[in-house]
C-alpha cells in the first residue's frame, strides 16, 4: 500500500505522443494521479512527476519518442518519470536504457500508475513493469477532452486483426472493450461537463463486443439517445467492420455525424494480400458508393500505406488508379516503415526509399485535388460548426457536422456552441471555408 501523503504538493507534466486513444489514456492517468493529490504543473512549472505516453506505429515514431522522453527529463530536472504507452511495451529495454528513466509500464499496467510510484525515489537504472502480449486483458474507461472542444471516448482496446505490416497487436493485446451501460454512462457525464462533441476512439472499434457479446451498431444505437450530445464522430473503421445498416443509421441519426474515416491502406487486391487485410477493392468501393449514394455529402477520409514490401511500380499504379476512381475527401498518406517481428519482414520486394517519397508525394496531391472539389461542393450550403475555445490573431475555427473547417471573426461567446453558416470562399484546400 503506498502512503497516498508522498502525492501532497506534487506536479505532474504530460506528454502523450501518437493516437487519440492514447491521449484519452493518458486524461485517465491524469485523473488517477490528481485523486490522490497530485496537481497537473502549469506553464513554466517544474514538475515533480513525468509521464509520457508513447507510440510506435513507425521507426519515426520511435525515434520521436526518444527525443520527447529526454527532452521531458532535461526540462524537469529531478523528477520522477515514468514512460508508458505502444513502444515502452515493445522495446521497454531502450526506453529503460534512457537515463533519468524510474519506471517503463506496459500495457497492462499504465492504467493503474498510482500503484507503481514506489515513492518517487529515483532509480540507477529504469525499472521494468510489463506483461507478455497474451497477458494484456483489462479495458480501463478512458475519456480525455482536446484543446479545442471535443471528447475523445474510448470504447474499444487492442486488435485480433495481426496483419502482415502491424505490431498494434503485441504491443495492446487481443480486442475487448467495456460494456455500453457503462460508455452510456461516460457519454452523459461529458453532457453535464457541457462538452458536445465525441469522437469514439479505438485500435479496432468495429470489432466492439468481443468481451462483452454487444455489438458496435448497439452501441451506436444506444449513444445516439444520450440527450445532451450534439454529434458523435465515428474514428478509422474497417470497411468489412462498416457494415451497410451502420451506414444506414448514420444517414437517419439524430447525433451520429456524416463523417467516416475509412483505411483502405492499398488499392491493389494484390498488395491487400500481402498485407493480410480482410476485405478486397470491390468491398471498400461498394462502402464509399454506398456512403455517397445516401449521403452525398458526407466526409470520407482514406488511410493508405506506401512502400510496403511487394508493392512493385504496377501494383502501386493500380492503387493510384483504384484511388482516383473513388469518390472520398482525403487521403491520409503514410509512408511504410520496417517493424520488428511482423510477417511483412518475409516479403521479397523492398521498396527503396526515393520511391517511397514519391509515390507518397503522387497521393498526397491526389489528396489535395480531392480535399479541393469537396470543399468547393460544399460552396453556397448552410452547416452547422461547433466554434472551438482557441483565437488565431482575430479569428476562431470549428468544424461542420461533415469535417469542413470553417473561420469566422473570434467571438469568446461563441465558443463551444453551434452556430449555423453559409459556407463561403476558402482560403486554400487545406485551411478553412470561410464564412459569406
Amino acid at each position: 500500500m503506498i502512503d497516498n501523503s508522498i502525492f501532497e504538493n506534487k506536479l505532474a507534466a504530460y506528454l502523450t505522443l501518437g493516437c487519440k486513444l492514447n491521449f484519452a489514456e493518458t486524461s485517465a492517468i491524469g485523473k488517477q494521479l490528481n485523486s490522490v493529490g497530485v496537481r497537473k504543473a502549469r506553464e513554466g512549472e517544474v514538475a515533480n512527476i513525468c509521464i509520457i505516453n508513447t507510440c510506435s506505429v513507425t521507426e519515426l515514431a520511435d525515434k520521436k519518442c526518444r527525443q520527447a522522453v529526454r527532452k521531458m527529463i532535461k526540462e524537469n530536472p529531478g523528477a520522477y518519470v515514468i514512460v508508458t504507452g505502444c513502444y515502452a511495451q515493445l522495446k521497454p529495454e531502450d526506453i529503460a536504457g534512457i537515463e533519468g528513466v524510474d519506471i517503463v509500464l506496459g500495457s497492462e499496467q499504465k492504467l493503474d500508475v498510482v500503484a507503481y510510484l514506489d515513492e518517487l525515489k529515483k532509480k540507477d537504472k529504469g525499472v521494468i513493469h510489463t506483461s507478455k502480449t497474451n497477458n494484456i486483458k483489462s479495458f480501463v474507461p478512458s475519456c480525455s477532452q482536446d484543446d479545442r472542444t471535443r471528447y475523445f471516448l474510448k470504447v474499444q482496446d487492442g486488435c485480433d486483426y495481426f496483419c502482415s505490416f502491424c505490431t498494434i497487436p503485441f504491443a495492446r493485446g487481443r480486442s475487448r472493450n467495456g460494456t455500453i451501460d457503462s460508455l452510456v454512462e461516460q457519454a452523459q457525464e461529458v453532457v453535464a461537463k457541457g462538452g458536445k462533441e465525441i469522437v469514439l476512439t479505438g485500435v479496432n472499434i468495429g470489432d466492439f463486443g468481443r468481451t462483452t457479446g454487444e455489438t458496435f451498431f448497439d452501441l451506436v444505437k444506444a449513444l445516439d439517445e444520450v440527450e445532451g450530445i450534439e454529434r458523435y464522430r465515428i474514428s478509422s473503421i474497417e470497411p468489412n467492420l462498416l457494415t451497410d445498416e451502420i451506414i444506414d443509421f448514420v444517414a437517419s441519426s439524430k447525433r451520429f455525424a456524416p463523417h467516416f474515416h475509412i483505411p483502405l491502406q492499398s488499392g491493389s487486391d494484390a498488395v491487400l494480400k500481402l498485407m493480410r487485410r480482410r476485405y478486397d477493392t470491390a468491398l471498400f468501393r461498394h462502402k464509399v458508393e454506398k456512403i455517397k449514394s445516401i449521403i452525398p455529402d458526407a466526409f470520407i477520409g482514406v488511410d493508405v500505406i506506401v512502400g510496403t514490401r511487394g508493392e512493385t511500380d504496377e501494383y502501386f499504379e493500380e492503387a493510384r488508379q483504384f484511388l482516383e476512381s473513388l469518390d472520398f475527401s482525403q487521403l491520409h498518406v503514410f509512408t511504410y516503415s520496417e517493424r520488428p517481428n511482423t510477417q511483412a519482414l518475409k516479403i521479397d520486394h523492398e521498396v527503396d526509399p526515393k520511391t517511397k517519397h514519391t509515390r507518397s508525394k503522387i497521393l498526397l496531391d491526389l489528396s489535395d485535388q480531392k480535399l479541393q472539389t469537396f470543399y468547393q461542393s460544399q460552396q453556397g450550403t448552410q452547416r452547422k460548426v461547433l466554434l472551438e475555445h482557441a483565437q488565431y490573431d482575430d479569428v476562431m475555427y470549428g468544424f461542420t457536422e461533415n469535417y469542413v473547417k470553417v473561420e469566422v471573426p473570434f467571438d469568446i461567446n461563441q465558443a463551444n456552441e453551434i452556430k449555423i453558416i453559409t459556407l463561403g470562399n476558402f482560403n486554400n484546400a487545406k485551411t478553412a471555408l470561410v464564412e459569406k
